[in-house]
């Protein structure tokens, strides 16, 4: 053995065998998925995210880096088909009665969406006219779940790639394709490869996650997880302790598309629901180095911060522009929270790094704290982090909405007219405590 140096181009091999970890309760506790379908044909697959790709292929176990393409090939038993990433580049007859299916990955890949996906697939395909030209829809389904998939998929895929493409960019994945693929477990953002488990039901296995509605009129699997092609997959967060960037946009994803299909009051509504799932226990950015994420709030109070954002920037063309620079500037790359802060924030052309570090790096909400004095009405925010100064909505019932910036400092809010039993603070749009003293 020899070191290898620092700019040189190697190639070495690794062989490695033993048998597989099984997945306890994929895809939460990661590992591979053995099954049968209703044939009794085997329906294999895998499922990494948080434990790591390392539980079932030796690779450089952390997301900071990406190799930049990927063949991966697969040989399974005669009768049975394998897909995984990327674009299918050839089938080969084995001895023994095998059969290796060759995959290619065109564009940079994190080590946990690599997946496998073995059983008796049937396949039907679709194209999408999309900001970039046509997007090849590939679909690998169980035999019978042929006709349910048509019909599921058609209601949902061209639908959520519409509006992903509209608020966030073009797909960042055109030269691999889309593909959805069954699944013996819920779904996995498996880039170019989307995990699909919902069991052709809309809702998140047929329940509306905010209770409004809104979410039983879509396929939350299909709109969740293919949302991670934009964030998770084209954008991956250094360091776990990030996973915020991929989840807080994701879910937010979910609204946007709500929106995108019955309007903007709906859309708010379905983030409104969205605060029955947060449970203010811990900090959603975990600790740094060590392998950890945060809080499970980093899904929905994440999503509620980024609306927030928007509500407080009060210009849908600035913040859908912020939005689709994210993925422009951050394109295929690897990046820190902060960095994703500082964009916004020169982007909004307002400093919202209290804003942030408050929601994600404190559990408790900060709270609006007002009262009466001389006639006028004082405010100030109590809130864990320093310097909180999130701009917010106030009115007094019956008028009309008007920003206040209140600090930690009591000051004077400017709202005529305003009374201890008239001030309403607009907390359908803004997720805060209110206390009138």
């Amino acid at each position: 053995p020899q070191a290898i140096k620092q700019g040189s181009r190697e190639e070495f091999t690794v062989e490695y065998s033993g048998e597989p970890t099984v997945a306890k309760k994929a895809p939460w506790d990661g590992g591979m998925v053995f099954m049968q379908d209703a044939a009794g044909q085997p329906f294999i697959a895998t499922a990494c995210q948080g434990v790591g790709a390392s539980i079932w292929w030796p690779c450089k176990d952390q997301q900071a880096d990406e190799v930049d393409s990927m063949a991966i090939s697969v040989a399974v038993p005669n009768g049975l088909k394998d897909v995984s990433n990327g674009r299918l580049r050839g089938i080969k007859k084995l001895p023994g009665n095998y059969t290796r299916y060759d995959w290619a990955v065109s564009n940079p890949i994190n080590n946990y969406d690599v997946a496998l996906n073995v059983a008796n697939f049937s396949h039907f395909s679709d194209v999408y006219q999309g900001e970039k030209g046509p997007l090849t829809l590939d679909y690998w389904v169980l035999p019978e779940n042929l006709e349910k998939a048509k019909t599921q998929f058609a209601a949902n895929v061209k639908p959520m790639l519409k509006s992903m493409e509209y608020w966030f960019g073009p797909y960042p994945f055109y030269k691999d394709g889309y593909k959805l693929v069954d699944a013996p477990h819920l779904g996995m953002e498996h880039q170019s490869a989307v995990a699909y488990g919902n069991k052709y039901q809309n809702g998140y296995l047929g329940r509306d996650r905010s209770a409004t509605g809104w979410g039983d009129k879509w396929d939350f699997i299909i709109i969740h997880e293919s949302g991670h092609e934009w964030f998770g997959n084209n954008i991956t967060s250094k360091d776990i302790a990030d996973m915020w960037v991929h989840e807080s946009f994701t879910t937010y994803s979910e609204a946007l598309f709500v929106e995108s299909q019955f309007g903007k009051q709906a859309g708010q509504e379905y983030l409104h629901g969205q605060r029955r799932n947060i449970q203010n226990d811990e900090p959603i950015i975990g600790p740094y180095g060590v392998n950890k994420e945060g809080s499970g709030d980093m899904y929905d109070k994440g999503s509620n911060l980024l609306n927030m954002l928007r509500v407080s920037i009060n210009d849908d063309a600035k913040w859908r522009s912020i939005l689709r620079g994210l993925g422009k500037t951050f394109y295929h790359q690897t990046v820190m929270g902060q960095q994703v802060i500082g964009y916004i924030n020169k982007e909004a052309g307002r400093d919202f790094s209290r804003v942030f570090a408050q929601y994600l790096q404190h559990a408790e909400l900060p709270v609006l704290e007002m009262r009466l004095e001389k006639g006028q009405l004082l405010g100030r925010w109590v809130a864990s982090g320093p310097g909180f100064d999130l701009p917010v909505r106030l009115r007094t019932k019956g008028g009309e909405y008007r920003f206040v910036v209140p600090t930690t400092k009591w000051a004077v809010l400017d709202l005529p007219g305003a009374t201890r039993e008239n001030v309403e603070v607009d907390t359908f749009n803004y997720y805060v405590g209110v206390l009138m003293d």
